[in-house]
């Protein structure tokens, strides 16, 4: 038995005691992909449903009526059938580790911080922050991959026989291999404890992480943009928001390097029927993700 702590039931109240809770409520309607603004709207109204009518809770179906209202009917209803799954992902009661995989600058940290929170799950992290790690225990000479970022690494590193984007490649997947090796301590950390997880990066390379963990839901997508001219503006924001950390002028040298590792993984993704999601627009794309976790619910909650 997993530690639910991960997730959480819906707050309609009138079960198990549990009152009706109108913040909780939003929460939960976020995790079916909506906005915050439109999930307390709905919340709102569900409150003065109960206190109009003298309940101390609401039904999924009154909900779902204001949902309509509030939504229209189409949206109104997926979002209904959104909160369904949630429910029975809370109800499985196993925990969720989830891989947003994609190259440099396709919004991956975003949607994957977006995605836990609406979830409910509070671990969240990287595979630039394992990479970050294990070069603080392994040197240079021993494992030189590591000490490059994921598009530099094949220039690097690469034998003098390689070129182009053999180079690049060759570079990029050793790296992979090497961060994959304390990625999966983590995960099998966060499984020992029970916990959920959100893992985002460059190196969740489809076909080179197990689909499966017994005693766990695994979900796995990718990140691209296709357009090369919007992923690069993507830089250009990171630029302004670190403040000069990230600078943009570092990617846009690279861009072609970093172009050529999203067509990579986009291969490995179709090879390996895993997701590949455009984010295109990041309130689109977290709907996808979102829609994407609670879909995997419905054939394990068959099968129980």
């Amino acid at each position: 038995m997993t530690d639910r702590r991960h997730r959480r039931p819906l707050p309609l109240g009138g079960e198990d005691g549990l009152p009706f809770s109108k913040g909780l409520l939003a929460r939960s309607l976020t995790a079916t992909g909506i906005s915050t603004d439109r999930a307390y709207e709905i919340a709102l109204a569900a409150e003065a449903d109960i206190a109009q009518s003298s309940r101390e809770s609401i039904s999924f179906e009154r909900l779902g009526e204001l949902a309509r209202e509030k939504l229209g009917e189409e949206d109104g209803a997926t979002t209904m059938r959104r909160l369904h799954r949630f429910q029975d992902l809370y109800d499985l009661d196993l925990p969720v580790i989830l891989l947003v995989g994609g190259a440099t600058g396709t919004g991956k940290s975003t949607v994957a911080t977006d995605v836990a929170y609406r979830l409910g799950i509070t671990r969240v992290t990287s595979t630039d922050f394992v990479r970050q790690t294990m070069r603080a225990f392994f040197s240079r000479e021993f494992m030189p991959a590591i000490h490059y970022s994921s598009f530099e690494a094949g220039r690097a590193i690469a034998d003098a026989d390689a070129e182009g984007s053999e180079a690049v490649l060759d570079g990029f997947l050793e790296q992979t291999r090497d961060v994959l090796v304390g990625v999966q301590a983590a995960i099998e950390r966060a499984l020992e404890e029970g916990w959920s997880m959100v893992l985002e990066g460059v190196h969740l390379v489809p076909g080179m992480l197990p689909r499966e963990i017994q005693g766990a839901l695994v979900v796995q997508c990718v990140l691209a943009i296709n357009d090369a001219e919007a992923h690069a503006s993507h830089f250009w924001i990171r630029d302004s928001d670190s403040e000069g950390v990230r600078p943009y002028e570092k990617y846009l040298d690279a861009f072609d390097d970093i172009r050529l590792v999203q067509a990579y993984i986009q291969g490995r993704a179709r090879k390996n029927d895993v997701t590949v999601i455009e984010n295109g627009n990041i309130e689109d794309a977290i709907g996808e993700v979102m829609e994407l976790v609670l879909s995997a619910a419905e054939p394990l909650e068959v099968q129980s």
